[in-house]
């Protein structure tokens, strides 16, 4: 990702585009076949040091291109490069190349996210634990249940990714406030054969610059990602603390605290809850930029060159802490079978309380009552809710030691589980099959 974001991969994307600008040039008949060739010998001999050094001359960086391209190609270069053009059919072209090969990465790496949480989801999905809402115990789940929420949230944001690259991968081809007229009649020939060269869309209509709002779906799709991968973070952090230590971070032969010596912190789970905080903070920025004066304004330059580039490396960041975090994931199934009994079966609650309803034909306030009462009993007395719902007349006359333990086993109550599993894991590879690059 540093490289694709490198100050020379810039360069070498906006020269790509000039390029092609000449071909066009030369194929729509206004510039000389040799000015094609020319061109190309040009590029090989330009640095990114060099236009850099021009660029404090010129106080414009695709001037200083332009200059150095014109003086390096001969006499057909210095009279037809960037012809027609404006700075920011090069520069606005040249974010499109660099973000296609910046989200190819991103992409990659977010599939195999999704392929591991996936098989985890199928190869977990029954080793029962506690469900949790508002941080109290709520009703049985399994790990592979678990797993296969996050599958199906991160494929959303795949399937976000691949729709938001359709608007945001977009050639600017358009010239000084977007009307073409430099080039005439030829414009929309022109702008066709630049677009068929380097293997983007154009945008149908723009001012002198790509409208923003792509760039600004961009971030808001990234800081979406980043925050479900937050989540994830933030659900391991949990997990693992001693109390509960159902799921944990590895971390085998790494220092916890200085102090400390007894202390395993979860390290990598929290760097990726911090740097989701920075990818959110980016995005009001990018929205910000859709606001221009007229046909367009030069204050979005500023901040892009500092926004887009840490905002795809943070999520790149991201990616890989969550790649490295699944793979050092530890868990253990009888911790969470013993979390899971340590409210001596209140969890079990609403079954109890709709067994009720089912089998004796109660209103629902009054079997809540019952089975909330019985829960507390079950909590306070240490016994099994279904012993202390046995022992009640109100229940134990109806039904049976052996009947309460089955009816009232966590193990059963899990509803089409593997059904729903199936399901995510099927979206996700319907997904990724459908949007791979």
């Amino acid at each position: 990702m540093k490289y694709v974001l490198s100050r020379r991969e810039m360069l070498r994307n906006m020269i790509l585009v000039e390029i092609a600008l000449m071909d066009a040039l030369v194929e729509v008949g206004l510039a000389p076949p040799e000015a094609a060739e020319k061109i190309r010998e040009a590029a090989k001999k330009i640095t990114p040091e060099e236009v850099a050094e021009r660029e404090k001359q010129t106080g414009h960086e695709v001037i200083a291109l332009v200059e150095l391209l014109a003086e390096k190609g001969g006499d057909e270069v210095a009279r037809w490069v960037h012809y027609g053009a404006t700075s920011n059919d090069i520069i606005d072209t040249a974010w499109a190349l660099t973000l296609r090969d910046a989200l190819v990465i991103i992409e990659s790496k977010l599939a195999k996210i999704i392929e591991a949480l996936a098989t985890r989801a199928e190869e977990y999905v029954d080793v029962v634990m506690v469900g949790r809402t508002h941080g109290q115990h709520a009703l049985p789940i399994t790990l592979g249940f678990k797993f296969a929420n996050y599958t199906y949230e991160l494929a959303r944001s795949y399937e976000r990714l691949c729709s938001a690259m359709k608007r945001v991968l977009r050639a600017k081809i358009g010239g000084a406030v977007g009307t073409m007229a430099a080039w005439g009649r030829k414009g929309l020939r022109i702008r066709e054969i630049v677009c068929e060269q380097l293997g983007l869309e154009p945008h149908i209509i723009t001012t002198q610059v790509a409208p923003r709002d792509g760039f600004a779906e961009l971030a808001s799709v990234l800081a979406i990602l980043a925050s479900q991968l937050d989540r994830f973070a933030t659900e391991i952090r949990e997990l693992a603390r001693p109390e509960i230590m159902e799921m944990w971070e590895d971390r085998t032969g790494k220092l916890g605290s200085s102090a400390m010596p007894h202390k395993a912190n979860p390290v990598t789970a929290e760097r990726i809850s911090g740097l989701a905080r920075v990818a959110r903070s980016l995005v009001t920025a990018f929205l910000e930029n859709i606001v221009l004066w007229h046909e367009r304004d030069l204050s979005n330059s500023s901040a892009e060159r500092i926004i887009i580039p840490h905002l795809l490396l943070t999520i790149d960041q991201m990616l890989d802490d969550t790649w490295n975090l699944i793979l050092r994931l530890r868990w253990s199934p009888e911790r969470m079978y013993e979390n899971l009994m340590k409210s001596r079966g209140a969890i079990m609650a609403e079954a109890l309380m709709n067994l009720l309803i089912r089998e004796l034909g109660m209103k629902r306030p009054d079997a809540y009552r019952i089975a909330k009462e019985l829960a507390e009993k079950a909590a306070k007395t240490g016994k099994p809710l279904y012993e202390v719902a046995a022992e009640d007349p109100r229940v134990g006359k109806y039904f049976g030691l052996s009947r309460l333990y089955e009816e009232l086993d966590p193990r059963r109550y899990l509803g089409p589980v593997k059904y729903l599993v199936q399901q995510a894991v099927y979206y996700a590879d319907e997904v990724l099959e459908k949007c791979e690059l």
